[in-house]
């Protein structure tokens, strides 16, 4: 079963764009195109089980100033 992009041919990745508090993403599955419009499904790293270490750097580094 393929779904309705693959069969159209649209380029698209089917992970999940990670998106950091530092504007860095990264993606769930190994991707050469890091960019928005090619995954349905995005989310803030905050959103992630277990929290995201950039977070932990960022509110060591606002406890610090």
């Amino acid at each position: 079963m393929e779904c309705r992009s693959c069969l159209s041919g649209v380029d698209h990745c089917h992970g999940t764009l990670v998106v950091h508090e530092n504007g860095d993403v990264d993606c769930t599955e190994v991707c050469y195109d890091l960019g928005e419009v090619r995954h349905r499904l995005s989310i803030s790293c905050t959103e992630i089980d277990g929290g995201c270490a950039c977070v932990v750097v960022a509110e060591e580094y606002a406890r610090a100033s």
